[in-house]
């Protein structure tokens, strides 16, 4: 074997260099050109280098997980400013819905504008509506000075102080979590468990959990319509919350004393009023506005309801047949001779194109009890309605100033009657009673969102000693009118 050969190699930069450089070198020695750090090229042979990092790409590098991290920190700090989104419903049924044979539209139907007469002064502020109305972007910063978050705090409903509230030590998601322990099933508020009915509250870090053996840990137990005791010791700080949906008529009776830390009711008193649901003006100073259209024109006929619950407490289908003996009356459903299906979504606009006053009755005569057949069936139509179920003052702090006529405003249905008769020859007096529309809105309440914000509020601790008293003691319910009620 001879000696090993030695082989030369060169580079070059360009291609004429490299073919000087060729002629020379011996057979079996290498050129190499260099174009750029990316390729070697030789005899032919194309080496690819792999690409350097340089300065400028390290420092883009760098900046760039910067960036996410800086951002992903900030969605975690303040997880509370996010879009608005669909809030958490209950799914619950009135227990008269069923007797409506006008169809029951969903609650977010009523979302449409219009007035609130309620206690409390509700401005938008000169930068835009708060984040909880329709295109709100004005969300609440740390809340300083005494709350307004409980009925012994502050008058009215509270609900838009508690929907602005933030505590002043709340930290995002450096704030411990509360735990909400839903005792009765998460099916029956239509949740599921974990953090998301939050997600879109100034205050999120709660969580909703159906697990009873939790029931030692949760901050909260909430009950939905039945009250079931857990059996086990409360700790000093739990918070025992009983949610009502209808009438104290068709609610059950709690058999155990002193139980109840909250309530949560339609009722304005309750600690977290659950209302069917809650107008807000945009600007508390004007409650009325020019209408461009004539809200009588083309209607023919007079006074139309729907009802199938012909027994109800309040005697309200004798009195919609007295007054049919003044003024003609068009009952549809199981009470009357006329038919309109529930699915029938031809009801109302047979009631927009034809009549020009609706009968939105109550099941029962109680406090503050004003549900969807006045907010849906009514309110929601190009129709007048007549009301009776809550007492006439609740209805003023709780309707579009001007939007309705209760029936213990006359002395008796013929006394109504006649009224109505001025109403049908006088146009203008008659289109008066539209002059809420477009002030205002339907507001969503966020349940969810102020529940939690109460919950991180600082303590207080509270209790009912007879929550059957409060909820259906004298003078909240009557079978008569409130005109001739004795306790009135």
């Amino acid at each position: 074997m001879g000696a090993p050969q030695t082989r030369r190699c060169r580079i070059a930069s360009d291609v004429a260099a490299s073919r000087k450089i060729s002629a020379e070198l011996g057979k079996g020695d290498f050129v190499a050109v260099f174009f750029n750090s990316d390729s070697i090229e030789g005899n032919g042979v194309s080496l690819k280098m792999p690409p350097r990092l340089t300065a400028r790409r390290l420092f883009l590098l760098i900046t760039f997980f910067l960036g996410v991290s800086l951002l992903v920190s900030l969605h975690h700090r303040f997880a509370w400013v996010p879009g608005r989104a669909a809030p958490p419903q209950d799914n619950s049924d009135d227990s008269d819905d069923a007797s409506d044979a006008g169809a029951t539209a969903d609650a977010a139907v009523v979302r449409m504008q219009a007035a609130d007469s309620g206690e409390e002064a509700e401005p938008t502020t000169a930068q835009g509506k708060p984040w909880f109305m329709t295109g709100g972007t004005e969300y609440p910063g740390a809340y300083r000075g005494p709350p307004r978050l409980f009925p012994d705090q502050a008058d009215g409903d509270r609900v838009v102080d508690q929907l602005m509230y933030v505590p002043e030590d709340y930290q995002g998601y450096d704030t411990p979590e509360k735990v909400i322990l839903a005792y009765n099933g998460l099916g029956a508020w239509g949740q599921k468990s974990g953090s998301a009915s939050f997600h879109t509250c100034p205050v999120s870090r709660c969580t909703l959990t159906d697990d009873r053996s939790k029931a030692s840990d949760a901050d909260a137990i909430l009950y939905k319509d039945n009250f079931i005791h857990p059996g086990v010791p409360r700790p000093i700080n739990q918070v025992w919350i009983i949610y009502f949906l209808e009438c104290p008529y068709h609610t059950q009776s709690i058999k155990f004393a002193d139980v109840i830390n909250w309530t949560a009711t339609y009722r304005r008193d309750s600690d977290i009023v659950a209302p069917y649901e809650r107008w807000t003006y945009y600007d508390p100073q004007v409650r009325q506005k020019v209408q461009n259209r004539d809200y009588a024109a083309n209607k023919t006929k007079k006074v139309a309801w729907f009802v199938s619950n012909c027994g109800a407490r309040n005697g309200r289908l004798a009195y919609a047949r007295e007054l049919a003996k003044y003024i003609s009356v068009d009952i549809y459903g199981t009470c009357g001779p006329l038919k309109c299906p529930r699915s029938d979504k031809k009801c109302f606009e047979i009631l927009d194109r034809e009549y020009k006053f609706y009968l939105a009755f109550e099941n029962s005569n109680c406090r503050d009890y004003i549900t969807e057949k006045f907010y849906v069936n009514g309110l929601s139509q190009n129709v007048l309605p007549i009301v009776m179920g809550a007492r006439p003052e609740d209805y003023q702090r709780s309707a579009p100033e001007g939007s309705y006529i209760h029936v213990d405003e006359f002395a008796s249905p013929e006394e109504l009657a006649a009224y109505l008769h001025r109403l049908d020859n006088d146009n203008a007096l008659y289109n008066s009673y539209f002059k809420w529309k477009g002030t205002g809105e339907f507001i969503n309440t966020y349940f969810w969102c102020r529940l939690c914000a109460m919950l991180h509020a600082p303590m207080v601790h509270r209790h009912y000693e007879d929550v059957n008293d409060w909820w259906r003691g004298p003078g909240v319910c009557t079978t008569k009118s409130w005109r001739n009620a004795e306790f009135v």
